[in-house]
C-alpha cells in the first residue's frame, strides 16, 4: 500500500539576484513499512523533498498526498492527520531542542497541539512521556533536566522521543547521525532500526552518506540537483551503480565507514 505519493514536485526559491531551483518534475512513492534512503551531496534537494511531504514548506507545483488524502494547499488546521502520523527528527538537536525547556516539556510538545490531540483521543500525557523517555534509553529523571545537561548523543534521543510521543507510522530522520561523532552515532543508528522494527513504522531516512543508509534501508533514491536520477535495492546500488553520479557518491566512501 502506497503511503507517500509525490508527483510533479517543484520547488523554487525566488531572489532578487537569481532564483534557485531545489526540487524539479520529482516523483516518488513511499509505501506503508518501508525503509527508503534518500541520499545525495549538499544542496541536491534532500531536506527540501521531506519537509515539503511532511508539510513544513509549500512546494512551487505538484503534489503530495499522504494515504489518499491531499498535503499540498491544505491549511493547517486540517492537517491533524499528518502531524499525529508523521514525525521529524532533524540533524542538530541542540538547534532543534528549546534550551529552556525541560526535556519533558520538550518530548511533550506534540501532545500539546489541539490538532494531535484531536486525532489520538485520550491518554496521559505524562505517562506517555516517560514511557518514550524510557524507549530511547534515557533514565526516569531525565525529564527533569535541560537540554544542556545531556550530550549530544542523548540530546538525539530527547528527539527521538519527541517524535515517537504522538505514536506516529512514520518516522523522517533528516541528517539525524551526521552530526554525532562515530561511536555515538553506531548507538543511534541502532536504536532507529531497533525502534523501527518494534514500532512497525515506515522509515525515511535522509543522509549524505550511502554507507549510513546501507546500513538501515533496503530500498534507497539517489538525488541530484533537484531531481532523481537513480533509485531502488541499496545493495544494487552498492554493487552495480547505473548512474554515474552514484557511481561517485559509492567511491567516495572510506573504507572503514562502509562497514557501519
Amino acid at each position: 500500500m502506497s503511503l507517500f505519493e509525490v508527483r510533479g514536485l517543484r520547488r523554487v526559491y525566488r531572489s532578487s539576484r537569481q532564483d534557485v531551483i531545489a526540487l524539479e518534475s520529482l516523483d516518488l512513492t513511499v509505501h506503508a513499512g518501508q525503509r527508503l534512503g534518500i541520499v545525495g551531496e549538499s544542496g541536491s534537494g534532500k531536506s527540501t523533498l521531506v519537509r515539503l511531504m511532511a508539510a513544513l514548506d509549500r512546494p512551487t507545483a505538484g503534489t503530495v498526498m499522504f494515504d489518499g488524502l491531499p498535503v499540498t494547499g491544505v491549511p493547517e488546521r486540517r492537517l491533524g492527520f499528518l502531524r499525529s502520523r508523521v514525525q521529524m527528527v532533524f540533524q542538530d538537536p541542540r538547534g532543534s531542542l528549546d534550551p529552556r525547556m525541560r526535556a519533558r516539556d520538550i518530548v511533550a510538545e506534540p501532545l500539546v497541539s489541539p490538532i494531535v490531540r484531536r486525532e489520538l483521543g485520550e491518554f496521559d500525557r505524562a505517562q506517555r512521556v516517560r514511557e518514550v523517555l524510557d524507549e530511547v534509553g534515557l533514565p526516569p529523571d531525565a525529564g527533569d533536566r535541560y537540554p544542556h545537561e545531556f550530550s549530544g548523543g542523548q540530546r538525539q534521543r530527547i528527539a527521538i522521543a519527541r517524535a515517537l510521543a504522538p505514536n506516529p507510522d512514520v518516522l523522517i530522520a533528516d541528517e539525524a547521525v551526521s552530526a554525532l561523532d562515530v561511536s555515538v552515532r553506531a548507538q543511534v543508528l541502532n536504536l532507529l532500526m531497533r525502534l523501527v522494527d518494534d514500532r512497525g513504522l515506515t522509515l525515511i531516512f535522509v543522509s549524505h552518506d550511502l554507507s549510513v543508509v546501507r546500513h538501515l534501508c533496503p530500498d534507497a533514491v539517489v538525488l541530484q540537483a533537484g531531481r532523481i536520477v537513480e533509485a531502488g535495492p541499496t545493495s544494487a546500488l552498492f554493487s552495480q551503480p547505473s548512474h554515474e553520479y552514484t557511481a561517485r557518491l559509492v567511491a567516495a566512501i572510506p573504507r572503514f565507514r562502509s562497514r557501519l
